[in-house]
């Protein structure tokens, strides 16, 4: 033990500014990694990603196992090119978000004032509400900052402005465009018939939620893949769900569902002496002139 700690020490007093830099950068890259698959089903991977590291980096170490250490020295580097494919889908879409990274994406959300995002959403639950008195099966999915486009195209194009006559009628029972979702972006209605993906989480075969239906199995694959608001409208029950981040709440009125709606989407408040990127409020660095000083 004396001599890791010797090691640790020795370690320390090699340190200078360019290997500072060098630690600050890894710490940085690891950290937009860890942003990046928030939320998201990697992150349960990671956790035992971790645990798999730390517990054959103590076998590896402190225990003279030659034979064990060889297998790991030998799979270790098979195991490496095996995690671009684990995470597949993850470093994807963050991909994506990087390329999209832009005046137009970053900003998005604080183009809408607050009373245009008011007057949508009241629209939307007013027509799920009515769709939930006569039960009548519906999805809806609405765009936040992953484009959807790769859906919409599955579906057929409409750009409408959102109504709630106009929800009520792609969901009438047996109507041509109400088997599958419609797709919202801003205040249009963009697609409706649209394919989405099922969740493959396994949630929804446990007790009670295995009774749901491909509804509800699409809402919580889309809200797995991107980062958009899915309300599901159950054609059994007339309950009102919303799937987000990988998350479905259910048993929500048409009251709680304006409310969540609306603080999803509100503007985030930027004021004069901050600056809103990704969403995050940063302060600006003031300035101060030498006639103030």
């Amino acid at each position: 033990m004396s001599e890791f700690f010797n090691e640790i020490l020795f370690i320390f007093q090699r340190i200078n500014w360019l290997s500072a830099l060098d630690l600050a950068l890894v710490t940085l890259i690891f950290f937009i990694i860890l942003m990046l698959l928030k939320d998201t089903q990697a992150t349960v991977l990671l956790r035992g990603v971790f645990f798999l590291v730390i517990l054959l980096a103590f076998l590896t170490q402190f225990i003279n196992l030659p034979a064990f250490s060889w297998l790991i020295q030998t799979t270790l580097p098979a195991l490496l090119l095996a995690i671009p494919v684990i995470f597949a889908p993850e470093i994807r879409r963050g991909l994506e978000r990087l390329g999209r990274a832009g005046p137009s994406t970053l900003f998005r959300r604080n183009l809408a004032s607050e009373e245009a995002i008011k007057s949508i959403m009241h629209a939307i639950s007013v027509a799920c509400a009515r769709l939930s008195a006569r039960r009548h099966g519906a999805l809806i999915v609405m765009e936040r900052l992953d484009s959807l486009q790769e859906y919409i195209d599955t579906g057929v194009f409409l750009d409408a402005v959102v109504t709630p006559e106009l929800l009520l009628q792609i969901f009438y029972p047996n109507s041509p465009l109400h088997d599958g979702a419609v797709i919202i972006v801003g205040n249009r209605v963009k697609a409706a018939s649209c394919v989405m993906p099922l969740s493959a989480s396994g949630i929804l075969n446990r007790t009670p939620e295995r009774q749901m239906g491909l509804r509800h199995r699409a809402a919580l694959g889309s809200s797995e893949a991107n980062d958009g608001i899915v309300i599901v409208v159950s054609e059994e029950t007339g309950s009102l769900s919303v799937a987000q981040g990988g998350r479905l709440i259910r048993g929500l009125d048409s009251d709680r569902l304006e409310n969540m709606l609306i603080a999803l989407f509100r503007p985030i408040p930027v004021t004069s002496g901050q600056i809103n990127i990704f969403g995050w409020k940063i302060k600006k660095p003031v300035i101060r002139h030498k006639e103030e000083e």
